[in-house]
């Protein structure tokens, strides 16, 4: 592995300014994976506070209470079992479980409190990531810095390959899954599935996460490659949910909206143009350039609304609640406000 994974750090680092440079390295990664993360959500995004303050539980109070229960709970394996066994003891059942429970207290507090920003899986998904992405961050800068005092510059640029890279989506695929979870239970009118899809969420994050850390305090190439494999197969597979959720998407924009072209609240172009994210960011991105900002993120509320529209919609016709008819009226009230800030007409000239 070469020594000069980050420009220009060979020389300078020391014991001095590696908590710097072990931040630097911990969040350049995540700020490109949370852009990722956000981008995935096409038709809707998710509101940046709720986002933000995931990010922070994550970065914050799961990763203090991950700590000191870690130590808590590890501590009975120490007396007990050899150091080895009990390292592995430790990373191999106790973190799992301490960790993935700690992200997914706010994740919980989402369902309970923010409920509505739940609106399908991909919720979830985005979520449970940015609670991991938050985690992940705190976590990697701790190890880097352990890691110089350990093995020294050498040392320190292989792990942050393998955790900052290698594996640096690890705790967001995790905690991503116990948001699926999560969304599942919010999307369901069936009691089984309302109590047991957050709890097989959860279990499944937990059990990713153990057989991660197995794998990893084996020691063995063989064990490291199983581990590279797996966890990247895991998000294949997320990826994939996040597609097939995409369609679902899309499908519920097109079922839901279809009414709204007769009653008046989009055009029959408009209808086609707010079904298709692909259509909707091409039309916005021509309009930032022609037109400006303001036009930009007026086009980005009305194509929101549109969406929460089309997902209340969904809501209301599998729980005929009361609450969704009033964000119906809220929102249709919305959208036809929007339409003044806008000439609907030249919206899908091209399209």
């Amino acid at each position: 592995m070469p020594d000069d994974i980050v420009p220009q750090a060979k020389a300078k680092l020391t014991a001095d300014n590696i908590l710097f440079y072990s931040i630097v390295a911990a969040v350049v990664p995540v700020l490109l994976y949370t852009a990722l993360i956000y981008w995935v959500d096409r038709y809707e995004k998710e509101p940046w506070w709720l986002l933000s303050a995931a990010f922070i539980w994550g970065a914050i109070p799961a990763a203090i209470l991950s700590l000191l229960f870690n130590m808590l709970f590890s501590l009975p394996f120490f007396f007990v079992l050899p150091e080895s066994s009990a390292e592995l003891a430790a990373g191999g059942v106790v973190a799992p479980v301490v960790e993935e429970l700690a992200k997914a207290l706010v994740l919980f507090l989402i369902l309970l409190v923010q409920h509505h920003e739940l609106d399908s899986p991909l919720d979830g998904i985005i979520y449970g990531a940015m609670v991991g992405m938050g985690f992940a961050m705190v976590e990697n800068i701790l190890y880097y810095t352990a890691e110089f005092g350990a093995s020294g510059q050498a040392g320190w640029n292989t792990l942050i390959v393998v955790r900052g890279i290698l594996f640096g989506l690890n705790h967001s695929l995790f905690s991503a899954i116990t948001g699926l979870g999560i969304a599942l239970a919010r999307m369901s009118n069936n009691w089984l599935v309302r109590i047991g899809a957050p709890l097989m969420g959860l279990a499944v994050a937990i059990l990713l996460h153990a057989i991660h850390n197995f794998s990893m305090f084996a020691g063995s190439p063989g064990a490291f490659l199983f581990g590279l494999v797996f966890d990247w197969g895991g998000v294949v597979m997320t990826v994939g949910i996040i597609g097939l959720a995409l369609i679902q998407e899309r499908t519920w924009m097109k079922t839901y909206l279809r009414e709204e072209v007769a009653l008046g609240t989009l055009s029959d172009e408009e209808y086609q143009l707010v079904s298709s994210a692909a259509r909707r960011n091409r039309y916005r991105t021509g309009l930032l350039l022609s037109q400006g900002l303001s036009a930009y993120r007026l086009s980005g509320r009305r194509y929101r609304h549109c969406s929460e529209l089309a997902y209340r919609k969904r809501h209301h016709a599998h729980f005929n609640d009361h609450a969704s008819l009033q964000a119906i009226d809220r929102l249709r009230k919305s959208i036809a406000d929007s339409a003044s800030g806008l000439d609907r007409g030249s919206e899908v000239k091209g399209i």
